[in-house]
């Protein structure tokens, strides 16, 4: 029905962001990685859209990518994972971090993402291996997020830093192994340089 949406960012909040089109604003709850690259209030902003109706209620879901919706859209189709949880696991892992955990079978990392617990990350890799695995190009090399990098996005999260910006700080960070601890704390440099 409604399959993109053009508008000038009107307001934001910790989930969602309200588009003005033609004198309408529209709420629409979208992904952490969205919030974080706004060009700020009174500027354009375009997202794909998926628009969930339920029995008393329409919501509008919007993403910076086609890909990122076609991800949702499929997490939608897993027994027991709705719009929130889905969007929740789209905030916590970016599009190719979570279709390297689904195609690796990598349930310890699903487990992590808040509002999926172990079940549900074994049915959902269940559902969505054979489905996510064929958009890899043979020979190409997966990206890997590491039980360590998922530890320091949870930590960093929780102080206040975006996904985006956690990435950021990993990319930075030497390779070889160090405790959680050191890491925030290069991390935490990484951020005041």
């Amino acid at each position: 029905m409604l399959a993109s949406l053009s508008g000038v960012v009107a307001a934001t909040g910790k989930d969602f962001v309200v588009i003005q089109v033609g004198g309408m604003g529209f709420h629409v709850s979208v992904p952490q990685a969205v919030l974080d690259g706004l060009p700020g209030p009174g500027l354009e902003l375009t997202v794909y859209t998926h628009l969930h109706v339920r029995e008393n209620e329409l919501a509008l879901y919007g993403f910076a990518s086609e890909e990122e919706l076609a991800l949702f859209r499929l997490l939608l189709g897993v027994s027991g994972i709705g719009p929130k949880v889905a969007l929740s696991v789209l905030s916590f892992l970016p599009v190719d971090r979570l279709r390297a955990a689904i195609a690796q079978e990598d349930e310890a990392m699903l487990a992590r993402v808040p509002g999926i617990g172990p079940k549900t990350a074994k049915k959902l890799v269940f559902d969505l291996r054979d489905k996510v695995a064929v958009d890899f190009v043979p020979g190409e090399p997966r990206p890997a997020l590491t039980e360590a990098d998922a530890d320091l996005i949870a930590a960093l999260t929780t102080l206040g830093y975006s996904v985006a910006e956690t990435q950021e700080a990993i990319r930075s960070l030497p390779r070889e192994e160090l405790l959680l601890e050191e890491r925030v704390r290069l991390a935490l440099i990484y951020f005041s340089s």
